[in-house]
Formats: C-alpha cells, structure tokens, sequence
C-alpha cells in the first residue's frame, strides 16, 4: 500500500516566560493508504499539538512531514472547543466559511440546510448555540 502521511521525527516546543516546554518529541509515523489511525493518550500528551500541526494550524519545531500523494491531502479535525459564534444563527455559523470565501450560493446553502437535517438538527437552524447540547453543538461545529 502507498503511504499517505509520513511524519518523521517530529518535535513541538513551546517557548514561555517559565522555559521551555516539550509538546510532542521524537513522533514518527507511516500512515498507509486504507489505514485508520486513532491518537490516543492521557491529556496534555500532545494529541492536539500533532493535529494542529498536520493542519497547518501551528508549526512545527524540527521533523519532516510528507503527504507523498498532495492531490489526496485532505486532513480536518474536531477541535475541543465549537468555537460556534454565539450571535450567529446555527445556519449562519454553518453558512460562514461559505460567506468568507464568497462561494456561497442557493444551492450550497440548500446541501447545508440538507445536512444540519441528516444530523438530527432541523428544529434548531435558526436557533442560536446557546439553545444546543454539547453534542448537537460538535454536530455543528
């Protein structure tokens, strides 16, 4: 099978008033085509740390990271927090990277509308994250 994500040897370190603080150190990891990968361990582990990096979301301190096939790079996670506005509409949150990216059209919004209703959210579009459970807002977000 064809690798898809190679990490080698990578490190995260962070730089505070107090030091240095060692997030991720040393992680290699081949992830094969077909393969399913779960990231386990007690938290403040790095778990997140190795996800926001593989995202682009923070660098990296040393190591390489390869996506051998770019064209096949898709990579998304859930964060621990929603990260919803409060102030936005269920709809108009889901609807916001849509928005900021002027690609919003009848259509996208109708798949959106479409999808908060495959999850069990129908009666909530137009309702604001504070009228959600923790897991209709993750079904959101």
């Amino acid at each position: 099978m064809n690798s898809i994500l190679k990490i080698e040897k990578l490190h995260k370190k962070y730089y505070t008033k107090q030091g240095e603080i060692t997030a991720i150190k040393d992680i290699s990891l081949d992830v094969k085509e077909g393969e399913f990968v779960a990231i386990v361990g007690p938290s403040g582990c790095g778990k997140s740390t190795l996800l926001s990096i593989l995202c682009g979301l923070t660098e990296k301190t040393e190591g390489k990271i390869t996506f051998p096939n770019p064209n096949k790079q898709k990579l998304g996670y859930m964060l621990q927090q929603d990260c919803l506005f409060p102030w936005l509409t269920i709809l108009d949150n889901c609807l916001l990277g849509l928005k900021v990216e002027k690609k919003l059209t009848k259509e996208k919004k109708e798949q959106v509308i479409n999808l908060l209703t495959t999850y069990g959210l129908k009666d909530f579009i137009y309702k604001y994250p504070k009228s959600l459970s923790g897991g209709m807002r993750q079904r959101v977000a």
